[in-house]
């Protein structure tokens, strides 16, 4: 079986296994208070070229969002965000559970825009309502589309003009960094919102995520919320660790590299797929694609290839995702384009 279900599925890549092996049998400190993460968060704060800003490191994706958001809402306030969103569908209502709502928008390619803000909040407005607060988009989004420096400029634009706090969720944030047409580097995602992460889990990392803040919302309490939230890690260093195996050398580092990787095994399946006049469910140049298939060739597929179908079947069509990662190799796109081949 070959694997294209996700980016996540495989362990680390193998230079960061071999940094968590060569320092298994260090003594340091706990809970993140260790030389190897504050090493990483300089690393960070020397790649987005702001010194000032508080680097925490996470578990998972779903504990920074969760943990960020309950940290700097007041009870009566909610979140802004596209209805594809991962903070609203994919995290089992998570947000909704420290009592903030997420007010939704339905997005075009599941991007937010100054427009769908304005619509937000023209339908809460006053006390009997949860104030909006905070936006929340995620670099690339969940349909794998990305943001250009110029849309991210107008969303914080229009956060600011309303007082809100601009969030980005950076779980596959390589991905959109290196993949075709990109113009918004990890510069403009530090100047242009008010947090993001650095998603490790899905590029190579075997676990672990660096949340960003800016110095000017930092009440110098988060480390406190992360333990309310229980998502503070006593082996803090394990992720300090990949993080720094992770960004030796900036732009030119591993996270880069596995980026590009992914990106360009899901271009080679992208081409492959359009030589046969395949359609897609939206426009990615990230390493997720959502080509939409006859039902007949997708039951085919699934008895080789491992994925999910997307949305459901309808007249006949089902829109599958493909995931590639750090471990996609080129004969396995391969093995996938012909077997395509084969069957249309």
């Amino acid at each position: 079986m070959i694997y294209f279900n996700s980016d996540y599925n495989q362990g680390a890549h193998p230079e960061v296994l071999d940094a968590l092996i060569k320092t298994n049998a260090e003594h340091t400190d706990g809970y993140g208070l260790d030389p190897h993460c504050e090493n990483a968060a300089n690393m960070i704060r020397e790649l987005i070229g702001d010194e000032s800003c508080a680097v925490h490191f996470m578990t998972g994706g779903t504990p920074c969002n969760i943990t960020f958001a309950a940290a700097m809402l007041k009870p009566w306030q909610s979140v802004i965000a596209a209805r594809t969103g991962h903070i609203y569908f994919h995290e089992t209502g998570a947000l909704e559970g420290t009592g903030h709502r997420i007010v939704t928008v339905e997005a075009p390619n599941g991007k937010l825009t100054p427009e769908l803000i304005d619509a937000a909040l023209e339908e809460y407005q006053d006390e009997h309502t949860p104030e909006p607060a905070l936006c929340y988009i995620s670099q690339p989004t969940e349909l794998g589309t990305v943001y250009s420096k110029d849309e991210l400029k107008a969303i914080h634009a229009k956060c600011r003009r309303h007082g809100l706090l601009l969030y980005i969720d950076g779980a596959r944030l390589g991905a959109a960094l290196t993949c075709r047409g990109s113009d918004a580097d990890i510069r403009d995602i530090a100047a242009l919102s008010d947090a993001f992460y650095i998603g490790g889990t899905k590029n190579g990392a075997l676990f672990g995520e660096a949340l960003v803040i800016r110095k000017s919302i930092d009440s110098g309490y988060f480390r406190h919320m992360i333990k309310r939230q229980c998502g503070m890690l006593a082996k803090g260093r394990l992720i300090g660790v990949q993080f720094e195996a992770l960004l030796a050398g900036g732009e030119n580092s591993l996270y880069y590299r596995i980026a590009a990787h992914s990106n360009a095994m899901a271009e080679l399946l992208r081409e492959g797929l359009k030589k046969h006049g395949v359609r897609f469910d939206g426009d990615s140049p990230t390493n997720q694609i959502f080509p939409i298939l006859p039902a007949g060739v997708v039951g085919e597929l699934k008895k080789d290839f491992f994925f999910y179908e997307w949305r459901r079947e309808k007249d006949g069509m089902i829109p599958i995702r493909l995931v590639t990662s750090w471990g996609t190799e080129r004969s396995e796109v391969e093995a996938f384009i012909e077997k395509l081949d084969e069957l249309m």
